[in-house]
């Protein structure tokens, strides 16, 4: 008998396994929620969130209420219309009950109880309940207080009603207590500030809700534990806020917001004197980090009405090119929301847009728009249109300077840069690249490495500040080409991951305050031309010690000031030294594997974007031109440094 006529015997309907509704979601939480680290958890109070923000955009809800209590647990309070209470047709289970219980239920797919939502599958409530040890409900509608407990996805108890209190009549919304289950999500810790921020951003995006937060988990931020968002002014005054520290070409935004086939299509934007792009897209309130067709729609009407109408007022000879897109786009902060009946994610996670129809409605709506602003505002539509230009040689030159590198690689037989000491390993899954701050310590680096995986290069001094320049003078720059070259990937709009020669680039600077500039240079440059190794998860940060304390033989390495006197207790009553390291060249080939190149002893901080527009704020704000609203940040923030952990 062949193998497989075996396996077919081995091989029968009782090896199927049938998961049923909360059991999947419990097996499998990644499909529904991402994943199970922070980002899961987090993902938990945003789909509740959600639902209220459904609400409000349904017209019939204004406040969103969310805690975080000190032992992990989370409240989210509405005042929307409450889950309908009355028996369902089909499950025969209340509405309550079905909201929470089952996969695939909710209000949002006929089109009755909301015109539009963030939520497509409808399954929200019912994974949070799958994903939590305990979840209580409680709805406020028909003048009672309707009660129901849960627990992982099941029902611990019936739906009970009570009349509320007389100063409570006229009370209507929901509240869901619940208690992420650790099973799941191993310790529960919360990030307070993308939390705040997230809740700031649909705030902004839903001009006139109001959304409380406060968390008593992180009672040690108090009395800086609890904010409240509120913004009459809706994306119109996201845009200022993103360009609070920039200067700007025209001082008014140019917006809009208008209902097309069903369609609600919101769009403001600003130009400012910076050489990055900044702009970020929404569908129902749900940030589509991928782009889709809206942001298609979008660039496409920009470009083409800039270019009608800087030909029509002869800003553009009839012998030169078009402005490309990316001219454009230089320098513009904008924010794009769209608000639709049907909407077509990809995916749960809701990252791109896919509706078609939305790429002419986005494009029809902000095509009349730009028009009338530029029309209507001769002066500010001439700045607009010469920054464009500016851009667009600017952008020829960098091209120029770009072919010059392909160029000089191809006559050298596409070589690396000399001063690279690369690896053996040929795979780039298990290939690292440490950008190392100074010849000396990346000398110490290439004695110190494993040659087979690990590849070094050093960088001489502080790389241009790119903040405050553009492509081509960046480019001209002999350590930033030195590491385009090594990483292989290409900038910006051309990046291609699959040209990446180490899955790991480590940024290794001194642990003072030069490496900590030289770090920030570097995070700086990736974020605005590579930021697709950020966000796919392939910059990291070396985290070299600040002390080494020796007794005899026995040896310790102390990598943040809150551990050296814990560290220093353990010599008691032995003669001890204590060595600060000033830098990476202090250490010895030996010591410098040992403490941050090993790969089984060494710390790695991993660089996430959890938001880019905040990331944008804050790179703009530390590496900008105006010096105001950096003093602002290192005042504010200047208590807090000794809790960096950097």
């Amino acid at each position: 008998m062949n193998k497989a006529k075996i396996n077919e015997e081995l091989y029968t309907a009782e090896d199927i396994q049938v998961l049923e509704g909360m059991e999947a979601v419990r097996r499998r939480p990644g499909m529904y929620i991402g994943s199970t680290d922070q980002r899961g958890l987090h993902h938990l109070i945003y789909e509740i969130v959600d639902n209220a923000v459904d609400e409000f955009m349904g017209g019939f809800c204004s406040v969103a209420d969310i805690t975080i209590h000190e032992d992990a647990s989370v409240t989210i309070v509405d005042d929307g219309r409450g889950i309908p209470v009355d028996k369902h047709k089909t499950t025969k289970m209340s509405g309550v009950e079905t909201v929470m219980t089952t996969l695939h239920a909710g209000g949002k797919f006929g089109g009755k109880a909301y015109s539009v939502s963030g939520g497509l599958h409808g399954v929200g409530a019912s994974v949070v309940n799958a994903l939590s040890s305990n979840l209580k409900v409680e709805v406020y509608r028909d003048q009672k207080k309707y009660t129901q407990e849960f627990s992982k996805g099941k029902t611990l108890s019936d739906l009970i009603s009570e009349p509320l209190e007389t100063d409570q009549i006229n009370r209507h919304g929901t509240s869901i207590h619940f208690v992420p289950d650790s099973e799941i999500f191993g310790e529960l810790l919360y990030d307070y500030n993308v939390l705040a921020q997230r809740f700031k951003e649909m705030a902004y995006l839903n001009k006139g809700m109001k959304i409380k937060f406060k968390s008593d988990f992180h009672y040690d931020l108090s009395p800086n534990n609890q904010e409240e968002f509120h913004y009459e002014g809706g994306i119109l005054s996201f845009v200022e806020h993103l360009n609070a520290s920039r200067e700007v070409v025209h001082k008014s935004p140019i917006y809009v917001e208008k209902q097309i086939d069903g369609t609600i299509v919101e769009v403001a934007m600003q130009y400012n004197d910076t050489f990055n792009e900044s702009v970020y897209s929404f569908a129902n309130c749900i940030n589509t980090r991928d782009g889709g067709t809206h942001v298609t729609g979008f660039r496409a009407s920009l470009t083409r009405v800039i270019n009608d109408y800087a030909r029509k007022q002869k800003f553009i000879k009839p012998a030169e090119p078009n402005l490309s897109g990316e001219d454009t786009r230089e320098g513009l902060t904008a924010v794009i929301s769209v608000k639709l009946t049907e909407p077509q994610f990809e995916g749960q996670t809701k990252g791109k847009l896919g509706n078609p129809e939305i790429r002419n409605q986005v494009e029809t709506v902000l095509s009349e728009a730009v028009l009338y602003y530029l029309e209507d505002n001769p002066q500010e539509s001439k700045k607009i249109i010469e920054k464009c230009q500016t851009a667009h040689r600017a952008r020829e030159a960098a091209r120029k300077a770009r072919d010059l590198i392909i160029r000089k690689n191809a006559m050298d037989g596409g070589s690396l840069p000399g001063k690279l000491a690369d690896c053996s390993e040929k795979n780039p899954e298990f290939c690292e690249l440490y950008l190392v701050e100074g010849d000396s310590a990346g000398g110490t680096a290439k004695m110190g490495r494993d040659r087979k995986t690990q590849a070094i290069l050093p960088l001489r001094g502080k790389i241009l500040n790119v903040e405050k320049a553009r492509a081509d003078k960046m480019l001209a720059h002999e350590e930033i080409r030195a590491m385009i070259t090594a990483i292989g990937v290409g900038l910006d709009e051309d990046v291609n991951l699959e040209k990446l020669r180490y899955n790991r680039i480590i940024i290794m600077t001194d642990a003072d305050v030069d490496g900590s500039h030289i770090r920030t240079l570097l995070l700086t440059f990736f974020f605005r031309h590579m930021a697709d190794l950020i966000t796919n998860g392939h910059l990291y940060i070396a985290q070299p010690p600040l002390y080494k304390i020796s007794a005899g033989k026995k040896i310790s390495y102390i990598y943040n000031e809150g551990d050296k006197e814990e560290a220093i207790s353990k010599f008691e009553g032995k003669r001890f030294n204590t060595q600060r390291y000033k830098g990476l060249g202090e250490m010895n080939a030996e010591q410098l594997w040992e403490t941050t190149l090993d790969p089984d002893k060494r710390t790695l901080l991993k660089v996430a974007l959890n938001d880019a527009a905040n990331a944008d704020n804050v790179f703009s704000t530390l590496m900008g031109d105006i010096v105001e609203p950096r003093r602002n940040f290192i005042q504010t923030h200047a208590l807090e440094v000794k809790n960096l952990d950097i």
